[in-house]
């Protein structure tokens, strides 16, 4: 083990759940709230939700959706008409049961009012969306039906962790209607790979894209679509689903339409999502022992430019060619928007303001001190290089230089994350080296071991119980296009192809 001080202690090596919750706490992205289960988003984890969300928005736009929005509270006999949604997340939901609080005769508050239905705090929108599109839809005329939701929602989490599970989260949740079975299914693979082209060109994650298992799916979907990444411990982290509802929500909901032979018809639904789990997912795939590192596509600021006065009289004229750069490099472009870039003027120890960047993941690190200012020339340091790694640019050069090095460090980080998937995918054939992959050798250290699993599965739903309980191993999706006859290892039975097994979040 390296014997080199790190930011972060303890390491990703020696316990990469404790790493993860010291990396969100250092590079200032969130922290527990007094509401156990619930987390308060801090300006730098919320600004990089926002680089999210403004970029999907753009993409969901291009494809034709437009937003809207629904309300927080569902009506319990909403979630009722549809039995296979309402037991897949029964035991997630917070019910509101009144409306009003009075003094009681100790002075406490008590909750009276007693609601004539209880109400449900949205966990997921396919009912209530359903309700107002069964009033929305009369004819094939008004199909399909494309639209998003940017909100939040509730599902009450036993073991909750920052942005990877909490009680409340925000997400976005898209909800289509349309005329055939077939534009709907065409829609749930578009959108995955809306999901699938961001997660691979914004956040630089690789993805496995596929399909889950009946046991895995969606409550009350016919097919869930997926991806899925890899954390640094080998596990796997789902980045995105998208559903073909068939027509279950639409009759629960009643959304009929008169077709084109003028008869009734029911409706054809999607729903589709992703969340601030993304955020989770990047730092497990790209942080390493000193912090976060930052894709620069979703970072909120991709320049960070640090002033170095070591004297006050020298203060004025560096801040003055600090915010000079500032607006020269904002004048530059990348990948067609303009460079985010910040200006760090607080009074702090140059080197606590440079590792304070570190952590936080800030792409490029620009020093401006007092031989830098003489000499017309900037120290540069890059997220994803040893914090050590400076390299002194003359200013013109830099700024022209920018937008390149920023190409180099996102392009990097995806090339380092998918070299180390496919170094921990392994391609089994036989019970005996299933479990031994992913059972631990060292039981005084057992992580990381494993990976992601290759394997036939004859489409046994026991043997995906057995695998769980035996392993906490399940399958994470079943890839497309991807068929190779082959015999199931823990049955015997032929398989059209191998299923991609992991441990998963």
């Amino acid at each position: 083990m390296s014997n080199i001080k790190t930011a972060i202690t303890p390491t990703r090596e020696q316990d990469f759940p404790a790493w993860y919750q010291q990396v969100v706490a250092a590079a200032d992205l969130a922290e527990n709230s007094e509401v156990r289960g619930c987390m308060i988003i801090k300006p730098w984890g919320y600004g990089l939700w926002e680089q999210i969300q403004r970029q999907l928005d753009r993409m969901f736009k291009e494809t034709g959706h437009e937003n809207a929005y629904f309300p927080l509270f569902i009506p319990l006999s909403y979630l009722q008409q549809e039995a296979a949604h309402v037991a897949g997340f029964a035991k997630e939901c917070a019910v509101v049961t009144h409306h009003r609080l009075e003094a009681g005769a100790d002075g406490e508050l008590v909750p009276t009012g007693e609601l004539a239905e209880p109400l449900i705090v949205r966990p997921t929108s396919e009912t209530i969306i359903g309700a107002s599109f069964a009033r929305w839809v009369q004819s094939y005329r008004d199909l399909p039906l494309l639209l998003n939701q940017w909100a939040n929602v509730v599902r009450w989490e036993l073991r909750p962790r920052l942005f990877l599970r909490t009680a409340e989260f925000l997400w976005q949740e898209g909800h289509t209607a349309h005329e055939t079975a077939t534009d709907a299914v065409s829609e749930t693979e578009r959108m995955l790979g809306v999901y699938e082209t961001f997660a691979r060109d914004q956040l630089a994650l690789p993805v496995l894209a596929g399909e889950k298992s009946e046991r895995e799916r969606f409550p009350g979907a016919e097919r869930t679509l997926c991806i899925e990444a890899m954390a640094q411990d080998r596990k796997a982290i789902q980045a995105g689903t998208s559903h073909f509802l068939g027509q279950n929500f639409a009759r629960a909901a009643g959304i009929k339409f008169v077709g084109r032979d003028n008869t009734p018809q029911f409706a054809y639904t999607t729903s589709w999502g992703v969340s601030t789990r993304l955020i989770g997912a990047l730092i497990m795939a790209h942080g390493d022992d000193n912090g976060v590192r930052l894709p620069p596509r979703v970072a909120a600021a991709q320049i960070v430019i640090l002033p170095v006065t070591p004297k006050a009289d020298q203060r004025a004229a560096i801040l003055a060619a600090c915010e000079a750069l500032a607006a020269e490099l904002r004048r530059q472009t990348w990948r067609g928007e303009p460079l985010r870039v910040k200006l760090d003027t607080r009074d702090l120890a140059g080197g606590g303001k440079t590792w304070d960047w570190i952590k936080k993941g800030a792409p490029l690190r620009v020093e401006i001190g007092p031989r830098d200012l003489a000499s017309g020339s900037v120290f540069v340091g890059r997220r994803d290089r040893d914090a050590r790694d400076r390299q002194s640019f003359q200013r013109e050069k830099f700024i022209t230089s920018a937008a390149g090095l920023l190409e180099e460090i996102q392009q990097g980080l995806y090339d380092r994350a998918l070299a180390f998937r496919e170094a921990h995918t392994r391609r089994i054939d036989t019970r005996e080296e299933f479990y031994a992959y992913f059972t631990p050798q060292n039981a005084a250290q057992p992580e990381p071991h494993g990976g992601f699993a290759l394997a036939h599965w004859g489409g046994d739903a026991a043997v995906e119980e057995q695998l769980k309980n035996d392993l906490k191993v399940t399958i994470r999706c079943i890839p497309f296009d991807a068929a190779e006859a082959g015999v199931c290892p823990f049955t015997g039975r032929t398989s059209k192809q191998r299923v991609v097994f992991a441990k998963s979040y």
